[in-house]
């Protein structure tokens, strides 16, 4: 954005003596691209702590796919004890959204896309077909919810776009962890029929879009009834 490296990031390089050969034509490169605006994937926030000093600083946070390793001498993972965890270890930190946005917002000064937020869960088809996933209802509403409030913070946030519409392979779980508001009739090596079935989430969103946002904290209200 600024056409220069961060300046704590190149100290952290150079106490390595890791930093690579920059030429003048490089930087020049860097300063002509300029982008329109930031895009941004969300799901989960990650805490650290200071360091001890010893390796027990490397020590993982909790995950699936979000592993954070800490670094000895430098800081290490910790808990964060005011958050909930997905069954994949997965903190649910809709706030942090909020100051995420702010801080790109004042970093950057540049229009914010929501490219990808979502919650994956292994849901359950019902006998009746139905797939009642009212948490997936509960954790994009609150995200959607600290959206509203970092615009009224002045963030120009211009798009938001869950992740996923359908279910689709998941890189850890296959299809045991499902990310979908349309439900794909699957197992992980059976392809059963491959049917598609609405979860109670897509009419829910179908609903957040028609009223652009407004039943947002009223999702009883906001389900439509088919």
């Amino acid at each position: 954005m600024w056409g220069r490296y961060n300046p704590l990031f190149w100290s952290y390089l150079q106490e390595r003596g890791i930093e690579p050969v920059i030429e003048q034509v490089d930087m020049e490169d860097i300063q002509s691209g300029r982008p329109d605006l930031v895009a941004i994937n969300y799901y989960s926030t990650a805490t650290i702590a200071a360091s001890i000093g010893d390796a027990s600083d490397v020590t993982a946070r909790a995950g699936d796919q979000q592993i954070m390793l800490g670094e000895q001498g430098v800081y290490r993972a910790a808990e964060n004890p005011y958050t909930e965890k997905t069954k994949y270890g997965w903190v649910i930190d809709p706030v942090g959204l909020r100051l995420t946005l702010r801080k790109v917002c004042e970093r950057y000064g540049l229009p914010i896309l929501i490219t990808e937020n979502g919650i994956g869960a292994s849901d359950v088809l019902e006998a009746d077909n139905t797939i009642n996933d009212t948490y997936r209802i509960d954790f994009i509403e609150k995200h959607l919810e600290q959206i509203r409030l970092a615009l009224t913070d002045g963030v120009d946030v211009i798009g938001y776009c869950p992740w996923s519409v359908i279910d689709v392979v998941s890189t850890h779980q296959g299809y045991g962890k499902r990310y979908g508001m349309i439900y794909v009739n699957r197992g992980e090596q059976d392809l059963k029929d491959l049917k598609r079935l609405k979860k109670k989430s897509f009419s829910w969103y179908q609903e957040v879009i028609k009223q652009n946002g407004r039943c947002i904290g009223n999702s009883d209200q906001a389900v439509t009834k088919e």
